[in-house]
């Protein structure tokens, strides 16, 4: 085994939230290290909304005027049954900051981030096996043989995180619903507009979202179980086209002229919200955030904005951790407080995401013919307006007031 030196900030994981993070102690002048288990950068989804939150998390980081002009404003939502015989409604987003929303691809985000990063900051083909405690520090053991030695181990490295296991975690729970998810590029132009169109009903939610006037995101969710372990593309398309067969031509449209190699299927999973009550989101010099942190389904559409907030704060709280001089004793003391107040600042609102996002599911995906009848005819317009709520959210900027 080979010995480096010491990193003052090492980050598992260059996915959203470690990135965010690195981008953030970057601003501040702090250098990290984000250690990739894959090869190269990986944007598994294709796709994601953000809305008012995550605006202002790319403000802070600096990033959101290029990724702004890099995807379309939505205008607004359709909402319908994916059955026939029940109108959509319409509703128009007031032009205002408070309403901004985009479907933003996951690979140009990653891009922009990783871009932003000092060359040499991702060392890919670096996955975490271990990790021993060294007094102040953390010894990360990599699959190669190499042991880093770090001040501060930040997990940002997904559901299956290596250092959530060590902090305690549990895995995430699967439910009993399955996500496909899918990219359509339309060379000559989709002509869809710039509105966010969704369907529901019969235990199943899509949507079909325009990333700009050549790419439409889409997804369905159901809760079929003959699928769970189908791997052939073709069969996949033809299961959502089967689900939306009584949605207008346009729409099908985007799942028939999807390539094959641009959809995919996981299961759902999230982290049952009493877990983070006693659970240790940062322990000493260590500390989790994303998907690592808060797993949660898409109905509210906030697990990649909500990583983002956590790169945000995380990186605004180390930075004043790290920015006093004196022993290394003193040093790890202040680390350890400023990853605590990371850790209370996130959990609560950790906790309202997962739940609202799992509630608002449930609701949404019913076959119940009251719960049907309730959703349809009262509960539309106040779950959009729910949605909404919990992206009013503020990260703040990365220097403390």
């Amino acid at each position: 085994m080979e010995e480096e030196g010491t990193v003052d900030i090492v980050i598992v994981g260059a996915g959203i939230s470690g990135l965010s993070t690195a981008v953030g102690l970057d601003r501040l002048g702090i250098r990290s290290m984000v250690l990739e288990s894959s090869d190269k950068l990986r944007a598994t989804g294709f796709a994601f909304t953000t809305w008012f939150n995550a605006w202002k998390a790319m403000e802070a980081l600096g990033v959101s005027q290029h990724i702004r002009h890099l995807h379309d404003l939505l205008q607004g939502w359709v909402v319908g049954h994916i059955s026939p015989g029940n109108p959509s409604k319409e509703m128009l987003f007031p032009k205002s900051e408070e309403y901004e929303s985009r479907c933003v691809q996951r690979k140009v985000l990653l891009e922009t981030l990783a871009d932003e990063l000092p060359q040499g900051t991702i060392r890919f083909s670096s996955k975490v096996v271990h990790i021993e405690l060294s007094g102040y520090y953390k010894m990360v053991h990599l699959s190669d043989g190499t042991i880093l030695k770090t001040k501060v181990l930040v997990g940002c490295d997904g559901v299956k995180s290596v250092v959530g296991k060590w902090l305690g975690f549990k895995n995430p729970v699967k439910t009993a619903r399955l996500a496909i998810r899918g990219l359509t590029h339309y060379p000559q132009g989709h002509g869809f507009g710039k509105k966010f169109f969704q369907f529901y009903g019969n235990g199943v939610r899509s949507g079909f979202i325009p990333c700009d006037p050549n790419t439409v995101y889409w997804f369905l969710t159901h809760t079929c179980t003959e699928l769970d372990k189908e791997k052939n593309p073709e069969n996949l398309k033809e299961f959502v086209l089967n689900k939306l067969k009584d949605l207008p031509e346009n729409i099908k449209s985007v799942v028939e002229t999807t390539d094959l190699d641009s959809m995919v299927m996981s299961r759902l999973k999230y982290r049952p919200p009493w877990q983070l009550l006693w659970a240790n989101i940062a322990k000493d010099n260590v500390c989790v955030a994303g998907d690592a942190l808060h797993p949660m389904t898409p109905d509210i559409g906030q697990g990649g904005c909500s990583a983002m907030e956590d790169g945000v704060i995380l990186a605004r709280c180390l930075g004043e951790a790290m920015k006093g001089k004196g022993e290394r004793e003193e040093e790890y003391k202040r680390i350890e407080q400023g990853l605590k107040k990371y850790a209370g600042e996130r959990k609560w609102r950790s906790i309202d995401l997962i739940t609202t996002a799992y509630t608002v599911g449930f609701i949404q995906q019913s076959t119940g013919k009251w719960m049907n009848l309730l959703r349809d005819k009262f509960l539309s317009s106040f779950l959009s307006r729910l949605l909404l709520k919990k992206a009013h959210f503020d990260c703040g900027s990365l220097l403390v007031p």
